[in-house]
């Protein structure tokens, strides 16, 4: 018999033949331009180069280009579009949970968006996002930050605000699964840092063929502001590096590293992380990978405690045949460590020191901004399925 990692590889290959700078769609920008939302998005969240490049931008064909469809104000210090750019992210689900007895569950709607973007000025741009509804309650904020391009005339581009720590890496909001890249979200013990939504500063840049960044992170998260009004729970602050590039016109990799401090009981946790990952497009098919290995020296911040190690990554394969509107996919998740792991993924279980799962799913385009898709995720140490069928609609 095939080894389970060796097997649970090969179930995705299998599905995703036979058939996630910003995220997400926003029509907005397509409205603005009276272009079609294929020219940024393939299938819609996921981006095309040309999508990366004029995210890149801020949200405009070129670098530097006058904000379009703006007013006159006969105020050169003042520029104002016509209109607010504006859009709507509506995602539906119905699900099967299978783990020995079968339940059927309409989640519907499960995330509803408003999303707003565009240039400011030449050089500033904006981008955020917010929940109306997520999982049935009342969302909030998650992306929300600006966007200076070229500073000082240098390839040099800086964030400021709420974005995920990842984006560098692959951009978990435009993934096409449901299932979702769960060593980005795991954590352990009372740590609250891990590579997604952070408040801090992001810098870019491109040279001698590689992508540089940086940035520096309160490091706890998004949580609401302290009584005292302090986001920051503490005085240290954490920083993430990555470094990328393009060996060949199909393969892209970067190794990546982090460090941070948090405190509880009078100690103090030191976290480091280091990563690699990597992209190849080979035609139709583009397979991305990434690998992490943390360690936190006192996760529960308890006197005399073990030093915990974390270790994970995943496989994603995506086919998109040319000219077609179905498209396919395959998602490996692998998380282990020393202690029970804390959030890993949608509907992921509790107080597990493992988390292993395959993912594979079809979709189809109805139009250029309506997805279906069929999902089915099989959780190799619960030995449970999760049977997902979609509708993602974007105006």
């Amino acid at each position: 018999m095939l080894p389970t990692r060796a097997l649970a590889l090969a179930m995705v290959l299998g599905l995703s033949g036979s058939s996630a700078t910003p995220a997400g769609a926003i029509p907005a920008f397509a409205r603005r331009y009276k272009v079609s939302c294929q020219l940024c998005h393939n299938p819609i969240p996921k981006l095309t180069d040309f999508g990366y490049q004029f995210a890149a931008n801020g949200y405009r064909m070129a670098a530097a280009e006058e904000p379009h469809d703006s007013i006159a104000t006969g105020d050169e210090l003042l520029t104002l579009l016509k209109e607010v750019p504006l859009a709507i992210r509506l995602d539906m689900y119905a699900q099967l949970y299978a783990d020995g007895n079968a339940a059927v569950d309409f989640q519907t709607p499960y995330g509803l968006k408003l999303l707003s973007g565009g240039p400011v000025t030449k050089k500033i741009s904006y981008y955020f996002y917010t929940f109306l509804v997520e999982r049935g309650d009342i969302g909030g904020v998650e992306d929300a930050f600006i966007h200076v391009n070229d500073i000082a005339g240098a390839p040099v581009d800086l964030m400021a605000g709420q974005f995920q720590v990842s984006d560098p890496l692959f951009k978990r909001e435009l993934r096409l699964e449901f299932e979702d890249y769960a060593v980005y979200r795991a954590r352990v013990g009372l740590v609250p840092a891990n590579l997604t939504y952070e408040r801090g500063i992001m810098a870019t840049a491109d040279l001698a063929g590689f992508t540089l960044t940086g940035q520096v992170l309160n490091g706890n998260g998004v949580e609401p502001a302290q009584p005292n009004h302090h986001f920051d729970v503490d005085a240290s602050k954490n920083v993430f590096g990555h470094i990328t590039r393009d060996i060949v016109s199909a393969l892209r990799l970067g190794v990546f590293g982090y460090y941070g401090r948090s405190h509880g009981n009078d100690l103090t946790d030191e976290t480091r992380m280091v990563g690699v990952d990597g992209t190849l497009s080979l035609g139709i098919v583009e397979v991305n990978g990434q690998y992490i290995h943390r360690r936190d020296d006192q996760p529960t911040y308890t006197p005399g405690e073990p030093e915990v190690t974390l270790n994970g990554g995943f496989g994603e394969v995506i086919v998109r045949p040319a000219g077609s509107r179905f498209f396919g996919y395959g998602l490996y998740n692998l998380v282990s460590a020393d202690q029970p792991l804390v959030d890993v993924g949608e509907g992921g279980p509790p107080n597990v020191s493992r988390y292993e799962t395959v993912a594979g799913g079809v979709g189809y385009l109805a139009s250029r901004n309506v997805k279906l898709n069929t999902e089915v995720q099989y959780d190799l140490e619960q030995e449970s399925a999760r049977f997902t069928l979609g509708l993602v609609l974007a105006y």
